[in-house]
């Protein structure tokens, strides 16, 4: 598929999405949305780890406040229903790897999307800015459920309420992202991770991914059952069995993915 708003290329067994809006810092119109929906879609069948990034020098300045004809003629409600949700879920649910590499700046439903990913690794001049009070408006794009989870409720809130940039650094000191890395070091340091998880075991991972989303709704006993059941999935593949062998033989494993 041609797509106008984003570029999607494959590289050593994983997928890179670029927003490629430079021009507005990458703002999300109805069009971008779409085509990162389809292209999360259609990547997770065939790579076996996604990242998605920002042309220029900015992640994302989130939604494109240009893109309505007037404040009165917007939905809110429906877009986000309507765009955002199918996005989002199509992010969460991927069943590889994601990861945010997040060059520049990172505001709004931009921050929110970055936070979406299963690893966010940003540049040190990165920003991650819950701009929507602003403009009198509360987090989205999934703002009010990553939040409180990764940075807990005191700096969630605050995040919400004050609405000021928390630079990278800060960020990763907080768990509100995996790492920050100095700038020159970015563009290589986010590829060998890519390129260590598309050559990890898929399996194993998709499996990790549910197991850790399960426990914020179980109590102990219903964790381990998952765990239990999971693990089991994981002791049938392939990957398990050269996971073994590579370990006994003193080798680098070799695994095939899904």
């Amino acid at each position: 598929m041609d797509y106008q708003t984003i570029t999607v290329t494959y590289q050593d067994g994983y997928a890179v999405i670029t927003l490629s809006r430079p021009e507005v810092k990458n703002a999300l119109n109805t069009l971008m949305r779409a085509e990162l929906l389809h292209a999360f879609k259609d990547v997770s069948q065939k790579a076996r780890a996604v990242v998605y990034t920002g042309a220029g020098d900015a992640f994302c300045s989130g939604q494109d406040l240009s893109d309505a004809k007037s404040v009165a003629s917007v939905n809110l409600e429906r877009t986000l229903r309507d765009e955002y949700v199918p996005l989002l879920r199509a992010i969460f649910d991927c069943p590889v790897p994601t990861i945010a590499a997040v060059n520049g700046a990172a505001a709004g439903a931009g921050a929110n999307l970055a936070l979406a990913a299963d690893v966010v690794i940003a540049a040190e001049k990165a920003v991650f800015l819950q701009a929507f009070a602003r403009i009198g408006l509360i987090p989205d794009a999934g703002g009010t459920y990553w939040l409180p989870r990764q940075v807990g409720f005191a700096r969630a809130m605050g995040a919400a309420l004050f609405a000021e940039p928390v630079p990278a650094k800060q960020a990763a000191e907080w768990g509100m992202i995996w790492e920050a890395i100095p700038d020159e070091d970015f563009a290589a340091h986010w590829r060998a991770r890519a390129e260590r998880l598309a050559a990890g075991p898929t399996m194993t991972y998709q499996y990790a991914k549910e197991a850790i989303r399960a426990s914020y709704g179980n109590s102990l006993e219903e964790q381990l059952l998952v765990e239990a059941k999971l693990q089991g999935k994981c002791g049938k593949t392939r990957d398990f069995r050269e996971g073994v062998m590579a370990f006994l033989e003193k080798r680098p494993a070799e695994y095939e993915g899904r």
